[in-house]
């Protein structure tokens, strides 16, 4: 990102939103690139994967890092780079109710969750899927249109359309569940040249995957049969080859909180849900999957953990474990990409960011220039166990918390403020230095 992307100034919603966000210990959504630091190697390598994708392949990712570290960040900046190349992406957070895998829709409800928050470019907040169904008609009409088929009569304008489609989803009839897929796709497409709402929104309701049981799909939709806790990943494969059709380079699914698993008391279930995600990652790397990437991010505990963890199925650790040749150095082209912490350049210039951020959202001078800053870092870092324990949502969260009360007591300054009670727990000075003693002593701290 450039100086000049750095320094600009954010609208007022936009950075009401991220401060907020971050305040409360969670990614927002939007704004990202306005606090954007580091990563670089890893989006990089997210970026060759994308390339990967949209010419027909497959990925599969793992980001690993401690709770705080920014798996969860990285995650949303690759959705909205992908985003903005014309990906179609769905992602959901894992639960107790949200599994790969389950006997009880567990499975089912991650599927739901995913297809709900299904986003595109022009909808990134999610419910794409009607947009994109009805997009890609109306992309099938104009190309008919331009053809000059059937413009004197309308049914033959319709039946010449109807061709289209069909032979555009001939293909998917040679994938898993591919027949009746195809077959709900032209039966959107009537029900859109139609006008019929009702049918159009039973459709979508099969796709979501919201009929119980067979028998109202066959009532309803003429289909015999259903998305269940078994099947649900297939489908999410026949959605990234329609995608590709509907105009789209492709599907990106992105899963996180895979410590919900590994929280799973059960042994079975959790080898169930383990097996399942061996599924994914073989389909994935063996070209059985097209058009389509796959993220999932987790703790180290969650993956690394012999007994419970993602290596404790041995068929998942022979695959994804680091070579023996990997050990300071990071390969990047491996399946599992392990978040280092910031370092304290970076870390500076994601705070001078909030400072930024702040001061235009209240429409203030700053009030914290570079040694202010370098102080609150050290104070920071100086902290028992930092070196081990700290991560950016801390850092983060105390800094604008720091902002918060400078903005609203005017007459309190950094060093006071965090040599009293309020941050005691931070505490690195001891005395009575005056703030030139104090601002003296941390000038070594150079970023």
């Amino acid at each position: 990102m450039s100086t000049k992307d750095i320094n600009r100034k954010a609208p007022r919603r936009i950075a009401q939103a991220i401060l907020n966000s971050l305040k409360g210990g969670v990614v927002p959504r939007v704004g990202l690139p306005y606090i954007a630091v580091g990563r670089t190697r890893e989006i990089e390598a997210f970026l060759n994967d994308e390339e990967i994708i949209s010419e027909g392949g497959a990925s599969f990712r793992f980001i690993v890092g401690r709770y705080g570290s920014g798996k969860s960040f990285l995650l949303q900046t690759v959705r909205n780079y992908v985003l903005d190349k014309n990906f179609v992406v769905v992602d959901a957070d894992l639960s107790p109710e949200r599994r790969l895998q389950g006997t009880q829709g567990q499975g089912l409800a991650t599927y739901k969750e995913l297809i709900k928050n299904m986003s595109t470019k022009t909808r990134p907040e999610g419910g794409a899927l009607a947009l994109i169904l009805d997009r890609w008609i109306s992309n099938v009409q104009r190309e008919v249109e331009q053809n000059g088929e059937g413009l004197d009569d309308n049914d033959t304008f319709n039946a010449r359309t109807e061709k289209k489609i069909t032979e555009a989803v001939f293909s998917l009839n040679d994938m898993v569940h591919g027949f009746d897929f195809a077959r709900l796709l032209v039966l959107y497409f009537r029900a859109y040249s139609d006008g019929d709402d009702e049918l159009k929104a039973k459709v979508i309701k099969w796709f979501r995957g919201e009929y119980q049981t067979k028998t109202d799909a066959k009532r309803e939709l003429g289909v015999n049969i259903i998305i269940n806790d078994d099947d649900w990943y297939d489908y999410l494969k026949l959605f990234a080859q329609f995608m590709v059709k509907a105009g789209y380079s492709g599907l990106y699914i992105m899963i996180d909180e895979l410590v919900n698993i590994y929280k799973l008391t059960n042994q079975i279930t959790r080898q169930n849900n383990y097996e399942k995600m061996l599924s994914m990652y073989n389909d994935c790397l063996q070209g059985k999957a097209h058009y389509m990437g796959i993220i999932m991010c987790g703790t180290p505990e969650c993956m690394q953990d012999r007994r419970r963890g993602i290596y404790s199925y041995e068929a998942l650790r022979s695959r994804l474990d680091q070579g023996r040749f990997v050990g300071e150095y990071k390969d990047m082209h491996a399946p599992v990409i392990e978040l280092v912490p910031l370092d304290y350049d970076e870390m500076y210039i994601l705070i001078e960011k909030l400072t930024l951020l702040h001061s235009g959202l209240y429409e203030y001078e700053p009030k914290l220039g570079q040694d202010e800053m370098i102080f609150f870092l050290k104070n920071e870092y100086e902290r028992i166990g930092a070196d081990k324990l700290i991560t950016p949502r801390e850092v983060i969260r105390d800094y604008i918390s720091v902002l918060d009360i400078l903005y609203q007591e005017k007459s309190i300054k950094i060093y006071d403020l965090l040599d009293s009670g309020e941050f005691s727990y931070s505490k690195v000075v001891i005395g009575n230095e005056s703030e030139d003693t104090v601002k003296d002593e941390y000038s070594e701290f150079e970023i």
